[in-house]
This record gives C-alpha cells, sequence and structure tokens, in this order.
C-alpha cells in the first residue's frame, strides 16, 4: 500500500504544482503585462476535485480519518472492534454512495455534451474522468478494506481489526515518523 500512496502523492504533487506554476504565470502576466490567460479559475476547480479523490484515498490507506478517540480508547477491545468494523462499513458506503453520484454526473454530462460555462468551454467529461477515476479508486480501496474488516469481525480476531483498522495513536504516528527520518538518512548516505 506504500507504493500506492507513493504514486497518488507524486499526481498529487504534480497537479499542485503544475497549478500553482500557471497561477504564477497568470499573475504575472496579469500584473505586467495586462494580460489574463483565462481559464486558470476553471483548471484549479478541476485539480482540487481529483486532488479530494486522491486525498480520499491515501487517508483510508494510512488510517487517518479524524475520529474521536478519547471515549473509544476507553471501551474494551471488543467493543473498540465493533466501532471499528463499523467504521469501515460506514467508509464503504460512503466511496459507494460517492461513485453512484460521480457515475450519474457524467452519465449526463456524456448524454447533454456539456460543456464548462467559461471563456475555455472544456467538454466537461475530460476533467470529470480523471476525477471519476479517482472516487473509483477510493470506492474500490473502501469496499476491499471493509470486506477486509468483516473477515477480521467473523472470525473474532480483535486485536487484528483493532490494528488495522482502529485510529492511528500518537506512539503509531511517532514510529511512522522516525522509521521515515531513518530511511531519508539512509538515501542520503547511501550514493
Amino acid at each position: 500500500m506504500n507504493g500506492l500512496i507513493r504514486i497518488f502523492s507524486i499526481i498529487f504533487g504534480v497537479i499542485f504544482f503544475s497549478l500553482s506554476f500557471a497561477v504564477s504565470l497568470e499573475t504575472l502576466t496579469r500584473r505586467l503585462f495586462n494580460i489574463s490567460l483565462g481559464g486558470i479559475d476553471e483548471l484549479s476547480g478541476y485539480a482540487v476535485a481529483v486532488a479530494a479523490g486522491l486525498a480520499f484515498s491515501v487517508t483510508l490507506i494510512q488510517r487517518a480519518h479524524i475520529r474521536i478517540d478519547i471515549i473509544t480508547s476507553r471501551l474494551s477491545a471488543t467493543t473498540q472492534a465493533r466501532l471499528n468494523w463499523l467504521a469501515s462499513v460506514s467508509m464503504a458506503v460512503l466511496g459507494v454512495f460517492c461513485i453512484w453520484l460521480a457515475y450519474g454526473v457524467i452519465g449526463d454530462t456524456i448524454a447533454y455534451g456539456s460543456r464548462a460555462p467559461t471563456v475555455w468551454a472544456t467538454p466537461l467529461v475530460y476533467p470529470q474522468a480523471p476525477w471519476f477515476l479517482a472516487l473509483l479508486t477510493f470506492c474500490l480501496l473502501s469496499v476491499f478494506f471493509a470486506v477486509r474488516a468483516t473477515r477480521l469481525l467473523l472470525r473474532r480476531d480483535t486485536e487484528a481489526l483493532n490494528r488495522d483498522f482502529g485510529p492511528r495513536g500518537a506512539k503509531e504516528e511517532l514510529q511512522e515518523e522516525l522509521e521515515d527520518i531513518r530511511h531519508r538518512d539512509e538515501e542520503v548516505v547511501t550514493p
């Protein structure tokens, strides 16, 4: 899963680096030459939509969705496991709902030949396709995780369910940061 996170992070970085370059160029040309490139706000909307779908997936993989664990940490391991299973299934339901809505949006876009009401009049199917793929990835991952959590629940493997689907604690986050620093140090030392 770390490879998937890395790929999504690279795509995310390329999207926003390109967008920041375009916004900077737009600002400079407008300020220095009183010329607008036009459509940069349109591109930024597309970038945010695609990046959000990627961020949903990364957050799901890293178990970083916000949960109030001040109360759940005081519950029994079995109750925590059930709540973690419920959170996983709820995320899958959300993923399926998002892709169902996105499928409807793309279907309507294709049926009506919709174009953006902007200077570029972009056929909306082009920016909606990567947005749909990002949401589809989130949907598939969330369903995969929900199935896995359900198997653990049925096997009554409370420890694995809490470890793999519970919110990350401060110690786990610190350990991951220390591992990341170690890997970076090794990369710097090794040519």
